[in-house]
């Protein structure tokens, strides 16, 4: 009988939203926009010089509007908005009803009547939902999930220590050649 493990997680593709520096260290975050723990990171992770995907886990059963946020920033991503979005759901999660997510679509600038024929089309929603199922097949299970050198690290205890260790490492100068430390 062969091991079981998690499928390997898929490679950014032109689906993925994806920013940092093109040659930095891949960090791959699974977030949900109601969850705290993911707000807190996406904080940290502007401390981080690394290329950050941000693949969406909308864990509904616990955070009900999460899909629709998810939804909502994918459809902003469409009018070339998608971080602007990003960042306007995190600072804010306690108002994730429509009438605020039309809100921050006005205030971004959108165009109102596609934001909304966008955060509902099927092909947005499929986008979601294989991400989540991505994730899944991977082993997350909960959010925050981050992948960091082919590793999961899920849950608000694993993704802290990751960090603590991580963000001083990445954002230190090199030291300079020949110098001893």
């Amino acid at each position: 009988m062969t091991g079981l493990g998690s499928a390997p997680f898929p490679p950014p593709g032109p689906e993925d939203r994806v920013r940092g520096p093109a040659g930095a260290a891949l960090l791959i975050a699974y977030a949900d926009y109601e969850c705290p723990f993911c707000a807190a990171l996406e904080l940290r992770l502007t401390e981080a010089p690394v290329r950050h995907v941000f693949r969406h886990f909308p864990v509904v059963s616990k955070h009900p509007r999460s899909r629709a946020a998810a939804a909502a920033a994918e459809a902003a991503g469409e009018q070339g908005e998608f971080w602007a979005m990003h960042a306007a759901l995190f600072a804010d999660q306690g108002r994730l009803e429509d009438p605020h997510l039309w809100a921050r679509a006005g205030a971004l600038g959108l165009d109102l009547e596609r934001f909304e024929e966008d955060r509902r089309s099927p092909a947005i929603l499929a986008r979601i939902d294989a991400q989540f199922r991505g994730g899944l097949r991977g082993g997350v299970v909960s959010t925050p999930g981050v992948v960091w050198g082919g590793r999961l690290f899920g849950g608000r205890a694993e993704v802290e220590a990751l960090l603590a260790d991580l963000v001083p490492r990445l954002s230190s100068p090199a030291p300079a050649p020949g110098a001893s430390g």
